[in-house]
């Protein structure tokens, strides 16, 4: 909301840098809690329930961009653009105290009123914590360096996360402004890149709920994402791509958000059976180096003077797909081999009964 009230660049920057600080907990440490409640038949569809609620408000967004402008633009001496922040950041209140009073932490330490005791205990009892090895020390640090799956599931997210680029560096909006084809209008400027997270939605759930019907299969992803890549990348490069082309292309490449909920799924499967502070780790790393990656990715590749063709981010695109295709191929060999060598897990008191079932966390009426 403090946003609204800037006059310059550098104030915009000051406000990102803190903003950034303040939520860059929020999306690791929720597929953290996330993988501390639910199996690997479960994850997946609440895992896309999470990113895709993000895609949501990306796709309303546009709308309500859209709203604010024919409405409230000069309303008070306030631009549109100011208005939209001062409404966003007084929505953001009641969904900040909600989290702070709800949201249930772990298992072995929710206070959340809405659980009951035998909720509580069934869930220890479904994923237990695995001891902790002295974390914070040398020791763990290097345990961390030399854990196949942090560096597997780190450069996994470094690569992966690089193939929404077209999504999130907003290519359809800056296709359209410089678009050679045709003029739109401020609404149509907004509205008509809200079919991206549309298709992100619908992708990402569809994904999260094969992949758990499947037994937690969340390599799968990696193959649609590497082709959806390649081929929209090509659609754009075309000689001959029209306008309607350039537009499928964009909204078949939405569906690579799927890649959010599913390789974080992914992760908290493999490092089920580690210690919960290894496990922590290597979601934040993901996240970080990804962040690390995005730094300057997008001013090379897709900077906004490259419009409306983005022809080196293009071949960048399609390198990164056939990269991650490789990767995730050799992640998932590793994977296997460890869960085929693994001993049988040993169920203790009533998980035999609940293997089967889903858990839901739902208050109390």
């Amino acid at each position: 909301m403090i946003t609204a009230s800037v006059h310059n660049p550098q104030s915009i920057m000051a406000i990102r840098f803190f903003q950034a600080i303040a939520e860059s907990s929020t999306f690791v440490g929720t597929h953290y809690i996330l993988g501390a409640w639910y199996t690997e038949r479960e994850l997946g569809k609440r895992s896309g329930i999470f990113t895709s609620s993000g895609l949501a408000g990306t796709m309303i967004g546009g709308f309500i961009q859209t709203g604010i402008h024919q409405s409230l633009n000069g309303r008070h001496g306030i631009s549109g653009w100011r208005w939209l922040f001062i409404i966003d950041g007084l929505l953001s209140f009641p969904v900040a105290i909600y989290g702070f009073l709800l949201f249930p932490d772990t298992p072995h330490k929710t206070r959340a009123p809405y659980l009951t005791a035998a909720q509580r205990q069934l869930a220890i009892e479904r994923i237990p914590e695995h001891k902790e090895k002295a974390p914070l020390t040398w020791s763990f640090v290097k345990r961390v360096i030399t854990s196949k799956y942090w560096w597997g599931f780190t450069v996994l997210w470094m690569i992966a996360g690089e193939t929404e680029s077209f999504s999130s560096n907003s290519l359809l909006s800056l296709y359209l402004k410089a678009n050679p084809f045709h003029k739109y209008t401020v609404s149509q400027l907004n509205n008509y890149p809200t079919g991206v997270p549309a298709v992100g939605i619908v992708s990402t759930l569809f994904w999260a709920t094969l992949t758990d019907f499947l037994g937690g299969k969340r390599y799968l992803v990696a193959y649609w994402i590497g082709i959806t890549g390649i081929v929209t990348s090509a659609m754009i490069l075309s000689p001959s791509a029209t306008n309607g082309t350039v537009f499928a292309a964009y909204y078949w490449a939405g569906s690579v958000y799927a890649c959010q909920a599913t390789f974080f799924a992914w992760a908290n499967d493999a490092l089920r059976g580690q210690e919960d502070s290894l496990r922590a780790v290597t979601l934040a790393s993901m996240n970080a180096f990804n962040n690390a990656i995005n730094a300057w990715w997008s001013i090379v590749f897709y900077s906004a003077d490259m419009a409306p063709w983005f022809t080196r981010g293009m071949w960048a695109m399609i390198a990164t797909s056939i990269a991650l295709i490789l990767w995730a191929a050799g992640l998932t060999y590793i994977t296997w081999k460890d869960e085929k060598n693994a001993p049988a897990p040993v169920l203790r008191g009533r998980e035999d009964s609940v293997e089967k079932e889903s858990f839901e966390l739902q208050p109390k009426v």
